[in-house]
């Protein structure tokens, strides 16, 4: 058994958004996930991009916003709505909504989110 305590959890922000790290490598002893929890302002967005080797699952648990696919598509995302992308599949966030767009992330194998992000807390 391993519990996390909440002052291991790492914070990453970039403008509007902040994603807490809550079970990756330097805080667990797993090797097979990273869970995710990404707050996004109302406008803020997480541009579109790739995993080259990790699959994705995102679970929205608050608000309203547009899935940025490839070929600029988009799909609405809202509260409740589970989505999977693939190694490869392009893939970002825009919360166009009118709260805060709150989603959880299950990624395998699992990534060290750092590179994406500005500020670490």
């Amino acid at each position: 058994m391993e519990f996390i305590n909440s002052k291991d959890i790492v914070e990453l922000s970039n403008p509007g958004v902040v994603s807490r790290q809550l079970l990756n490598p330097e805080n667990s002893g797993g090797e097979r996930v990273t869970i995710t929890e990404v707050h996004l302002e109302v406008g803020a967005s997480q541009p579109r991009h790739t995993h080259d080797a990790s699959e994705q699952i995102w679970y929205a648990t608050k608000g309203t916003g547009k899935l940025l696919l490839a070929d600029d598509q988009t799909k609405e995302f809202k509260a409740g709505g589970v989505v999977r992308f693939a190694d490869k599949d392009v893939h970002g966030l825009l919360n166009d909504g009118d709260t805060e767009f709150v989603y959880v992330s299950v990624t395998a194998p699992p990534i060290n989110f750092g590179y994406a992000y500005k500020d670490k807390k």
